[in-house]
């Protein structure tokens, strides 16, 4: 932006002034329209002027300058719905076809009834302005429409530039202002036709205490735009500008009818309306014509998205492509006239707020706060936002408002984030899927594990506490050795500790951190310092350490539903995004924040958890309560320490939602709540934030078509097939030890006489040994019951006839052979390969 021109700093005494000025006005008089680039002549009647005098004059400007006009900011939500305006001018600017013809005549009329005749000043007026002027007597004004454009562009110029002396100069009452002013308007009339410098008055002038331009003018008093105002609303309007508290209409009613029939008086008196148009308009009492409407600033006027916008809002001030520096990105939204097309979807959010505040009301006297965000896999659109609070300042009707948004991190406008609790636990599987473990894999879930800290293998040692850690089951969960699909299912504890202590912790880390995921204080990539230490993480934007897999990072939660959509793309990691398309006040399009969609996960590492959160959203899984009964769903629930929080992280292939709810003040437990009624010792995110997950998106999807997840690959579920062991001759105790050693579950499947292996010892197995079977199969083990009872010969008749009853031996192999394809499979899967190997039927292996 060009800075605004400047008086020069030549300093001339007043009789060299009113020299030069007279000279001038002579001229102007004489040549009626004067050259841009014109000189200050030598005028014998009127004296010559000094030196000084022609060297400043000659030295005035030409050039205006910027002509940029601020204008209101809009703010539409992803269907064009008006969601929010932001301005410190309330302008809207209008081209001279959108304003209405009454408009232009009663300014004209008005401000300068010669703007067609003259070019650019009006000499007449400005000497007897500018004498009145010196002498003191008072402020004349004689400028015109032009010169008055020139003005108001010039102020603006400055107020855009935050340049209060430019300002200053601008609206100086000296001579020397008048003389810029007539200079660059003479010049400006010899580039514009008159219509477009009108059409610039009507744009830049101020009709109101706070409405700038004839359109806005025309909305608030009117309701309507400007293309359609009467005679008596034009004539109102153009009388307003002369003093704008004075003539308002809104609150001085009576000066400002009088004000408007003085306008009507001066067009009828120059012929632009007729008598009876007049009769008509001046009928017509002030206070009828109005139908005065606020212009709405801010984000509180968008309603159950007001977060959302306050989001959007923090983006654009946040973001570089929108200027260098906070400031010049500030004056862009307020003055620069930009529609922010937004992906806010208006249906979703609406249904977000519904099932939030109908588990959760607004004012529920537990004061448990709750947010929920959705965005769209592979494509980062936030398509919803919301939270139980009604948006803005504490009051006594609303003690709860807040102007925090729980959904964002704290530099967007939100909180200090929440721990995630359990739902961290689907990063440490994604990272024992990556190094290669299996879903099948068998770990240690019981109590009374200890870790201690030389156990750990990480990059920043010096974060691990000293004292080992010692973390706790919930209830009932846990108590064994099971498999990692069991433990997530159940989500326990101890048995992801186990896991966690087998990981590095900085590839955790450094995966997490690839799926967006960072403490809420800081932003992607910025590392994070933690409370009490005076050295951040590394690199890292998240702590590093041990608890980190039970959720001990404070999140939000556009975070976690931006991480989770991930597994829904099949491992495409996209950065939300809350505008699609900016475009400025010339119908250009600004660059806007990418997604910066980058495949972070291998699909078959997605799939994987696509199958394993399918089994923690369903009956028996910890968020069984979030279950669609139309389609497939994945997630993961979480429990803060001392439930402080609630979380369920979710997603259908098109849509990944997270919910939180606890209280946002702080760690406050939530142990024996009451929540909307109901009182419970325990709030967990199965019980809580499951619910609200449910309710909202079987809304959401309601009517969008099903998708499948993709299928994971045995390899992730099962793990790189095993050969069985030889048991053969060995008790049954060692037997079964040997298996499980192996990776395997056992059960007895048969028994069977044999001569070579004494009774109670093992004869084989099914499958066989050598045997190719997944990680986790059970095996089952043919006992011996030692050799065959010899038989005692009778002299009976044969009654078979000649068929053969001896069927046990057989029988005793098949029922060993089904018994390793039906017995009880950890895994819960059909173990068809592993029948491949069985050929049995149905034998006792099923009991």
């Amino acid at each position: 932006m060009a800075p605004p021109s400047r008086e020069t700093s030549r300093t001339v005494n007043v009789a060299q002034l009113i020299s030069m000025f007279l000279a001038f006005l002579m001229v102007a008089g004489v040549g009626g329209v004067l050259s841009a680039g014109f000189v200050m002549p030598a005028v014998a009647t009127v004296g010559a002027t000094t030196d000084a005098a022609s060297r400043m004059f000659d030295e005035l400007p030409t050039e205006l300058g910027s002509e940029e006009l601020s204008e209101q900011s809009v703010i539409v939500a992803g269907d064009g719905s008006l969601l929010a305006r932001f301005y410190l001018e309330n302008r809207i600017v209008r081209p001279m076809d959108d304003i209405s013809e009454n408009m232009q005549m009663a300014v004209v009329a008005v401000e300068d009834r010669r703007f067609y005749d003259h070019g650019g000043v009006d000499p007449e007026g400005i000497m007897r302005a500018a004498v009145q002027n010196v002498l003191g007597l008072s402020d004349q004004g004689g400028s015109t429409l032009t010169q008055q454009y020139v003005k108001n562009v010039l102020i603006e110029a400055g107020r855009r530039a935050e340049d209060a002396d430019a300002i200053a100069a601008a609206t100086a009452p000296t001579i020397a202002r008048k003389l810029r002013e007539a200079k660059l308007a003479i010049a400006l009339e010899q580039q514009r036709s008159k219509d477009e410098i009108l059409e610039g008055y009507l744009n830049i002038a101020q009709f109101g205490p706070s409405q700038y331009g004839v359109e806005a003018a025309s909305r608030y008093f009117f309701s309507h735009s400007a293309a359609e105002l009467t005679l008596a609303e034009a004539a109102l309007l153009a009388g307003i500008t002369q003093n704008p508290a004075k003539w308002n209409p809104a609150v001085n009613p009576e000066n400002a009818q009088n004000r408007r029939d003085t306008v009507l008086q001066l067009m009828l008196n120059q012929g632009k309306i007729t008598q009876e148009e007049y009769d008509e308009a001046v009928e017509t009492p002030v206070e009828d014509m109005l139908e005065v409407q606020n212009t709405p600033n801010g984000c509180a006027t968008a309603g159950i998205s007001a977060y959302f916008c306050d989001y959007v809002k923090a983006e654009i001030l946040q973001s570089p492509e929108f200027g260098e520096t906070q400031a010049d990105r500030y004056q862009l939204l307020v003055r620069g006239g930009l529609r922010i097309e937004t992906t806010i979807d208006p249906e979703m959010q609406q249904e977000a707020v519904d099932a939030l505040t109908e588990h959760i009301p607004m004012d529920d006297p537990s004061g448990v706060s709750t947010a929920t965000s959705t965005i769209e896999p592979g494509t980062g659109r936030i398509l919803a936002m919301a939270q139980n609070t009604p948006y803005g300042t504490p009051s006594d009707d609303e003690p709860r408002a807040t102007q925090v948004n729980f959904n964002t991190d704290q530099n967007r406008g939100g909180s200090q984030g929440f721990q995630t609790g359990s739902t961290f636990k689907a990063f440490v599987l994604t990272q024992w899927l990556i190094d290669g473990h299996s879903l099948s894999d068998r770990v240690d879930g019981t109590d009374n594990q200890s870790f201690p800290r030389s156990s750990w293998n990480t990059c920043l040692p010096q974060f691990v506490d000293v004292k080992a850690w010692e973390p706790n089951n919930i209830e009932n969960a846990g108590g064994s050795q099971m498999t990692v699909l069991d433990a997530t299912r159940q989500s326990v504890n101890t048995a992801f500790a186990n896991m966690s202590n087998q990981l590095n912790q900085c590839d955790i880390a450094d995966t997490v951190q690839r799926m967006g995921f960072h403490h809420a204080t800081v932003e992607p990539g910025e590392p994070y310092t933690g409370p009490g230490y005076d050295e951040p993480y590394g690199d890292y934007s998240m702590a590093v350490v041990p608890s980190m897999a039970l959720g001990a990072n404070e999140v939000a939660p556009l975070t976690m539903a931006a991480a989770f959509a991930t597994y829904a793309s099949g491992g495409t990691y996209c950065t939300p995004i809350a505008i699609t398309r900016v475009v400025n006040q010339d119908g250009e399009d600004l660059p806007v924040p990418d997604a910066e969609c980058n495949q972070v996960l291998e699909p078959r590492v997605a799939n994987a958890m696509n199958h394993a959160l399918q089994e923690v959203a369903s009956d028996g899984g910890t968020g069984e309560n979030a279950v669609l009964s139309d389609r497939p769903i994945a997630g993961k629930t979480g429990t803060a320490n001392d439930d402080s929080a609630a979380w369920f992280v979710g997603y259908v292939p098109q849509l990944a939602t997270a919910v939180w709810a606890g209280y946002s003040e702080g760690t406050e437990s939530m142990f024996w709540e009451t929540i909307n009624g109901t009182t419970r010792e325990f709030w967990y995110g199965g019980n809580l934030a499951a619910p609200i997950w449910q309710d909202y998106m079987s809304e959401a999807t309601d009517g969008m078509a099903v998708e499948e997840f993709e299928e994971a690959r045995d390899r992730e579920i099962y793990g790189e097939r095993k050969p069985v062991p030889s048991v053969s001759g060995m008790t049954r105790v060692d037997a079964e030890n040997a298996l499980r050693s192996a990776g395997f579950s056992t059960y007895v499947g048969a028994t069977a006489y044999s001569d070579s292996v004494p009774d109670g010892r093992v004869i084989g197995t099914s499958p066989g040994a050598g045997s190719q079977i997944r990680p986790g199969s059970s095996v089952g083990l043919v006992i011996s019951d030692g050799p065959e009872p010899e038989e005692e010969e009778t002299e009976e008749p044969d009654d078979n006839n000649g068929n053969n009853d001896d069927g046990d031996g057989d029988g005793g192999n098949d029922n060993g052979g089904d018994g390793g394809g039906g017995g009880n499979d950890d895994d819960g899967d059909d173990d068809d390969g592993d029948r491949g190997n069985n050929g049995g039927g149905n034998g006792r292996g099923n009991n």
